[in-house]
């Protein structure tokens, strides 16, 4: 296995506004781009040749990982000017493959943090001899997502809607977004289009006969497509609930980034980062969350699960809980927001305008 192809074109709708100005692989989590703790697991499992599909900010990448030999990769960038879908992004990176018709080329979604056994998957790729393979995880509920049925030897039998009864849950198991394909499969793609893997190209081949093989591997899987979703990965991976070799320090309850300053008495918890040049001020509380580069958190705050976004201040005594502040904005003293709140970039809230309780 040498090669990858990493769909990093989304626009992140459901994680703004952290994408306002950045792209969801580029926000940061335990202290890096998202992207990087992929780009490392692909390294680690001897992927050497990588495509970036790129389209929403797509000039924000190759200034950040350059050729990629810093990481020990080859990276490319190719970027869609108008979106095509996850199959349309393969089919047209395709012709930056060096690999042959036979080949297996892996395919990571850009937005899934995984304990996935990626030679594993390659190496049921080969045995088996599919056309494509799937990582498949286990779910307690199905209904948000499409289901994956496949017969005692992991070969699939159908791609089904997410299910609207009890008497569609026909299995547990759900599409995890990697894949390994035949090279072959990727230039069968229709170019120049929009196209769904998993709306039209899976179900396609399964009904002109192609193998597709699932493996099911239900270590750590987590889809970061929501603000919870991605501040819980980033505490995940500090914790080291979630392997990454790109966590820029040794696991543990807090990361504290170079340049930061914690005043003795602040207390970090639960997978907390606090990025570059970020101030804790003293007697703020911080669990579970994420504190970006140059952002402050003033006496006595108290956050939990929680992201503040680049150069954001929060007040005095105010209290956080699940909530989303984006880039520069300004969370005055004694305010509380709680499970939900997303709060514009450079948006300003004065003292004590939001509160959830009295103010005595």
């Amino acid at each position: 296995m040498t090669e990858a192809i990493l769909l990093v074109g989304g626009k992140g709708t459901r994680l703004r506004p952290l994408t306002v100005y950045t792209p969801k692989p580029m926000v940061r989590a335990a202290g890096v781009p998202f992207l990087t703790h992929q780009l490392a697991r692909a390294k680690a499992a001897g992927v050497e040749h990588i495509v970036l599909a790129t389209s929403y900010l797509a000039e924000v990448f190759e200034p950040y990982f350059g050729d990629g030999s810093s990481l020990g990769l080859h990276l490319e960038y190719v970027t869609e000017e108008d979106p095509l879908g996850t199959g349309g992004a393969l089919r047209n990176v395709a012709s930056r493959l060096h690999s042959g018709p036979d080949d297996p080329v892996l395919v990571f979604n850009g937005d899934i943090l995984t304990g996935l056994d990626i030679r594993a998957l390659v190496r049921t790729h080969e045995e088996t001899g599919a056309d494509v393979s799937l990582h498949l995880t286990k779910v307690t509920d199905p209904r948000a997502y499409g289901l994956v049925p496949t017969d005692g030897t992991g070969r699939v039998l159908a791609f089904l809607e997410k299910p609207q009864t009890p008497e569609e849950i026909v299995t547990d198991q759900i599409n995890a977004g990697a894949y390994v394909f035949r090279r072959s499969v990727i230039d069968t793609i229709p170019q120049g289009r929009p196209v769904s893997v998993e709306r039209e190209t899976f179900p396609d081949l399964l009904a002109a006969g192609a193998h597709l093989q699932g493996l099911v591997d239900s270590t750590y899987w987590l889809d970061l497509g929501t603000p919870a979703a991605f501040v819980r990965g980033s505490a995940d991976l500090v914790l080291g609930r979630a392997p990454s070799p790109a966590v820029p320090g040794r696991c543990g309850d807090r990361l504290v980034l170079p340049t930061a300053v914690v005043a003795p008495d602040a207390k970090l918890t639960g997978g907390t980062v606090v990025g570059e040049g970020a101030f804790v001020a003293e007697g703020a509380r911080v669990s579970g969350s994420t504190i970006l580069p140059g952002a402050v958190i003033e006496p006595g705050a108290v956050i939990t699960d929680s992201l503040i976004g680049a150069r954001a201040r929060i007040g005095t005594r105010t209290v956080l809980t699940g909530t989303v502040i984006g880039d520069g904005a300004v969370i005055g003293p004694d305010n509380e927001l709680r499970t939900g709140a997303r709060i514009w970039c450079h948006a300003e809230i004065p003292a004590a305008a939001v509160r959830f309780s009295p103010d005595e």
